[in-house]
């Protein structure tokens, strides 16, 4: 009789640690999921230096996603003295 009374509560078990595994893998990969995704953003400007001096600033605004890695992917340029770079924060 007691065998009986057991087996029905095995799935109901295995399906709440079910439940239990595939929820803390939602909220795990919920954590992650904006780098993932791309969809980081940040705030870069164009920074123009001279003699290690900051001298402009351009083109500040928020970039996302492929943008975001192009900027970050761009050498500093020097030309006449003035060295441009992105920087992002």
């Amino acid at each position: 009789m007691t065998i009986f009374l057991t087996l029905p509560q095995i799935p109901v078990k295995m399906k709440r640690k079910l439940a239990y595994a595939a929820g803390l893998l939602l909220i795990a990969c919920s954590f992650t999921a904006c780098s993932i995704l791309g969809d980081n953003c940040e705030i870069c400007r164009l920074v123009s230096y001279e003699n290690n001096n900051q001298i402009d600033t351009q083109f500040e605004g928020e970039y996302c996603g492929n943008d975001l890695l192009t900027i970050k992917a761009t050498p500093p340029t020097t030309t006449g003295g003035v060295t441009t770079q992105w920087e992002c924060y």
